[in-house]
């Protein structure tokens, strides 16, 4: 999987210079992301993990589970379920900024 370094690399090697969301937008967004961790709702054996644009705009989620309750271990939960939730919010961050850009860009 190519990571977005590795992408911005090539996007300037090539001199793609049109109007575009720069990787640094995108990282200073991603600094402002706060995560809400609930683990075990209503008994079960899940962890979720929220992701919040300045802990208010919700941007995406997280989750974990196991088979088992005896396997429930709540770090390894919220370490794979924080992982999945801020990879849905990078995601989404490159989408809304994106349409942003777009927008300014065409008077849309």
């Amino acid at each position: 999987m190519t990571n977005d370094i590795e992408i911005e690399k090539e996007i300037q090697a090539k001199g793609l210079n049109a109007p575009r969301v720069p990787l640094n937008e995108v990282n200073a967004a991603v600094e402002r992301i706060e995560y809400l961790v609930v683990q075990r709702p209503g008994g079960t054996t899940s962890t979720f993990v929220h992701a919040y644009l300045d802990g208010k705009f919700y941007l995406a989620s997280g989750h974990s589970a196991c088979v088992d309750p005896s396997n429930f271990n709540a770090e390894i939960g919220e370490r794979i379920a924080k992982g999945k939730a801020e990879q849905a919010a990078r995601d989404k961050l490159w989408e809304l900024m994106g349409f942003q850009r777009w927008a300014i860009v065409t008077g849309k």
